[in-house]
């Protein structure tokens, strides 16, 4: 976890899930996954946009060449967790696809028009949208 995160995480759980560092207010879950190769518990601030029975959020990793290491760890196992202002719940992440994904996108972009942004930046890399069902 970066330094970066650390703060982000810190001031989350301070605040009941409010962070103000970088404006992202309300916007955040914390995403707990299970690293795909070391086995180790793994935490990552993620903007989520609440959907019926979830969330979605995009493995954007800021336009990076790369998928971020969560996205791995999900698609290895997805049976994860999300922790919100009012505790954690046990969810099932599945990678949108098609018309689904299409929907989940353009969320993103319309709330905030740096993912489109990040899609440029990442060039060939079609950045993954990912259903957090409880």
């Amino acid at each position: 976890m970066t330094g970066f995160n650390d703060t982000i995480i810190a001031e989350f759980r301070a605040n009941g899930g409010r962070v103000t560092t970088a404006g992202f207010g309300d916007s955040l879950v914390l995403l707990h996954t299970v690293g795909a190769k070391s086995g180790e518990g793994r935490i990552n601030p993620l903007m989520a946009i609440p959907v019926k029975g979830g969330w979605i959020v995009a493995a954007s990793a800021a336009g990076a060449p790369k998928h971020p290491a969560w996205f791995h760890n999900i698609v290895a196992n997805g049976e994860v967790k999300v922790e919100t202002g009012d505790g954690i719940v046990d969810v099932a992440a599945t990678v949108l696809e098609g018309d689904d994904y299409d929907a989940g996108w353009a969320a993103f972009t319309s709330r905030s028009p740096a993912f489109g942004g990040y899609q440029q930046k990442a060039g060939d890399r079609v950045i993954p949208v990912v259903r957090l069902t409880i």
